[in-house]
C-alpha cells in the first residue's frame, strides 16, 4: 500500500470524529495498540530532539531500499502520532519517504487543525529525524 493510500485510510478514520477530543482518544488508542521499544533502544541516538516529551524512532533496514520503523514515547498522543509515521513509512521506498513533509502528512490525515503547534513542531522533528536516518 502506498503512503497516500495509508494516509487516505487514516483520514477516513479521523473524519469519523467531529470533536477534537475524540480524535485525541483515537490517537491514544492507536498508541496503546502499538508495540513499545525496549529500554536498550531508548537511547540518545534514537531520540527525537525538538519534542517536549520523550520520543524515539528506530529504523530497521529491510535490504531493499525500504525500512521498518518502530517508535515510542512516554506520552500517548505523541506515541499515536508516531504510530502514524510507522504506518505510512514502513515498507516504502526512501525517495517516497523523503518527498513527504510533516504538514502534508497531518493535512492528508485530517489532523492539521487538531494538533497543537507544540505537537506539530515535535511531529516535524520526528519526520526530520526519519529523513536523516534514511539519507
Amino acid at each position: 500500500m502506498s503512503i497516500q493510500e495509508e494516509l487516505n485510510k487514516l483520514r477516513e478514520i479521523f473524519l469519523l470524529f467531529e470533536d477534537h477530543k475524540d480524535k485525541f482518544v483515537q490517537l491514544m488508542d492507536m498508541a496503546k495498540e502499538s508495540a513499545e521499544l525496549n529500554e536498550t533502544e531508548k537511547i540518545d541516538i534514537n531520540k527525537i530532539n525538538g519534542c517536549t516529551s520523550q520520543a524515539w524512532v528506530v529504523a530497521d533496514p529491510n535490504g531493499d531500499d525500504t525500512y521498518t520503523f518502530r517508535t515510542d514515547s512516554n506520552a500517548l498522543i505523541v506515541k499515536g502520532l508516531l504510530t502514524i509515521l510507522e504506518r505510512i513509512f514502513t515498507g516504502q521506498a526512501v525517495d517516497e519517504i523523503l518527498a513527504m513533509n510533516s504538514e502534508d502528512i497531518l493535512s492528508a490525515a485530517g489532523l492539521d487543525k487538531t494538533i497543537t503547534s507544540q505537537r506539530t513542531n515535535g511531529f516535524s522533528s520526528a519526520v526530520e529525524k526519519i529523513h536523516n536516518i534514511i539519507r
